[in-house]
C-alpha cells in the first residue's frame, strides 16, 4: 500500500463521518417538531457505513462509504396535549422519536474520528516530506 492511498483512505473515512455530522444536525434540528399524525414525524435519520472491499480510481480499498441512511424504528413520543392546535382528534401530538443525549455522543463521536483522520493524513504527509529529504 503507498502512503498516497493512506491519504485516500482517511479522505473517504472524514467524507463519512461528515455525512453523520450532517445528520446529527438534521435531528437536533427536528427534535422539537411537533405533528397531529405518526406518518408526518420526523424520524431519526442514523448513516450506515460499508467498508470498500474492491477499491478503484474513485474509492480506495480500505476506506469508507455510506451505504445509505436510515430511519430510526423507536416508537414516537405521544403527547396528550388536547388543547395544542396541532393536536389530533383524540388530543395528542407526536414528537420525534431523537434522544439528544444519543445524537451528542453521536456528535462528538463523529467530530473526533473526523480529527483522528486529519491526524493520520498530517503524519503520513510528514512521513512522505521525510522520505523525499532522504535522497537529499
Amino acid at each position: 500500500m503507498s502512503m498516497f492511498n493512506i491519504l485516500d483512505i482517511s479522505a473517504s473515512a472524514m467524507h463519512a463521518q461528515t455525512v453523520r455530522l450532517n445528520t446529527v444536525a438534521s435531528n437536533m434540528a427536528n427534535v422539537d417538531s411537533i405533528s397531529s399524525n405518526a406518518e408526518d414525524t420526523y424520524r431519526s435519520k442514523q448513516p450506515v457505513f460499508q467498508t470498500i472491499l474492491e477499491g478503484n480510481k474513485s474509492e480506495p480499498r480500505g476506506g469508507v462509504r455510506v451505504k445509505e441512511i436510515v430511519e430510526s424504528q423507536a416508537p414516537l413520543k405521544m403527547e396528550f396535549s388536547p388543547n395544542h392546535p396541532m393536536a389530533n382528534a383524540e388530543g395528542y401530538i407526536f414528537r420525534p422519536n431523537v434522544n439528544v443525549v444519543e445524537e451528542m455522543a453521536n456528535m462528538m463521536s463523529a467530530s473526533r474520528s473526523y480529527e483522528t483522520n486529519i491526524e493520520v493524513m498530517n503524519t503520513s504527509k510528514q512521513l512522505l516530506l521525510r522520505t523525499i529529504q532522504l535522497g537529499k
